[in-house]
């Protein structure tokens, strides 16, 4: 008679990982002004973003998509890829990515609107994809 091994008990998430990422110190974004008001629309597309998952610190991938509507400035790019490859060895959940990266968005340049999309790849057969949005108050 075979016997079944013992499947081994995995160690539960706890609020550490829930929050880790969330309050790192990361690189500031900076903005130049606009010539235009918010009457049109940023695509920027980050297809090679890599963080790292802070339970098992396996890497993450994805393709990053930020969507922006800006008012009185627009972000200057080489500040923005400073800041996303600092996310290459931060330990930090999919989600906690999304949603700091629209916070930091909305602070450094104060757009009508943004819109945030992580496009993950698959891990375990499991593909995973997020948005968040903010759209300005009048």
């Amino acid at each position: 008679m075979k016997h079944a091994k013992k499947r081994e008990k995995q160690k539960p998430y706890t609020d550490e990982h829930a929050h880790s990422g969330v309050d790192a110190v990361l690189p500031g974004i900076e903005t130049w002004p606009n010539q235009y008001g918010p009457h049109y629309e940023i695509e920027i597309v980050m297809p090679e973003f890599t963080s790292v998952c802070p339970k098992t610190g396996l890497p993450d991938h994805g393709i990053v998509r930020l969507i922006y509507t800006p008012d009185k400035t627009c972000l200057e790019l080489k500040s923005l890829k400073m800041y996303t490859l600092a996310y290459r060895n931060l330990g930090i959940f999919q989600e906690n990515i999304v949603n700091r990266f629209l916070q930091d968005v909305v602070k450094a340049c104060n757009p009508a609107s943004a819109t945030v999309v992580g496009d993950f790849t698959p891990r375990g057969g499991i593909s995973t994809k997020i948005t968040a949005s903010y759209r300005r108050r009048p």
